[in-house]
């Protein structure tokens, strides 16, 4: 699998606190090695069938894709996020 970042993933992933940011690159490379893994707490998001979110932090979350052999990253912040993936 890869990774491919949608341009609102880059600007707000640019806008998150360093040490989320270096949080979030750990889980991404997690994410490439072994998505079942327990500290990313992948699940489908609900009323949005091919939209799934991730872990980074207590309080943080990203939203992808997954497109053939790519995770097409959408959205990452707080909760809020959730709120529009």
């Amino acid at each position: 699998m890869k990774l491919l970042s949608t341009d609102d993933f880059v600007k707000h992933y640019e806008r998150l606190p360093a040490s989320i940011r270096k949080k979030g690159d750990e889980k991404l490379k997690v994410l490439l090695s072994n998505p079942r893994h327990s500290s990313l707490q992948i699940k489908k998001m609900k009323g949005y069938e091919e939209i799934w979110e991730g872990r980074i932090s207590r309080s943080y979350r990203f939203t992808f894709q997954i497109k053939e052999d790519t995770y097409i990253l959408r959205k990452v912040g707080k909760h809020e996020v959730l709120e529009k993936p």
